[in-house]
């Protein structure tokens, strides 16, 4: 393994578990000590090698699946990443059903795929927002603004092409 490689692994592991809200001891800590703070640090400066075996592990722990840890080779085939919206779950369950429920059931259908529960926020595509504005017969831009009056959005939350 290249050390760029080790680096951008390093990258994907420490963005991932970041994702997840969690500090290193919070691995150490949520895996009852299977995965100590100082070997999954090693791993995210690209420091110590990862087995695939050990990879395959970690992916499990954090519930993605193995390609999701690997460095993004997905960007070069598909063109650059789309732009991400981070939904607030917590308010999200705090709006009416009538508002919210097309929304509320499009996050539980994407946690459900990703093995994601930390209930706090979903990270989701502009391409799944543009779905949704569907369901809620307006425009993409129209929900964003909507959303971020309901605080599901944070303020200033622009969908770019």
């Amino acid at each position: 393994m290249t050390q760029d490689y080790a680096h951008a692994l390093g990258a994907r592991l420490r963005a991932i578990r970041a994702q997840q809200g969690l500090s290193l001891h919070g691995v150490e800590e949520k895996s009852e000590g299977r995965w100590k703070a100082v070997v999954v640090g090693s791993y995210e400066r690209g420091d110590r090698a990862v087995t695939v075996a050990k990879l395959a592990e970690l992916a499990e722990f954090y519930g993605v699946p193995v390609a999701e840890l690997l460095p993004d080779a997905r960007a070069t085939r598909r063109g650059a990443p789309s732009p991400k919206l981070v939904i607030d779950l917590q308010r999200l369950a705090e709006l009416p059903t009538h508002q919210a429920g097309p929304l509320a059931r499009y996050a539980a259908a994407i946690q459900s795929q990703r093995g994601d529960y930390n209930g706090k926020v979903l990270t989701i595509r502009s391409e799944d927002l543009r779905s949704l504005a569907v369901i809620y017969d307006m425009t993409a831009e129209d929900l964003t603004d909507q959303l971020v009056s309901w605080g599901v959005l944070p303020a200033g939350t622009e969908l770019s092409d």
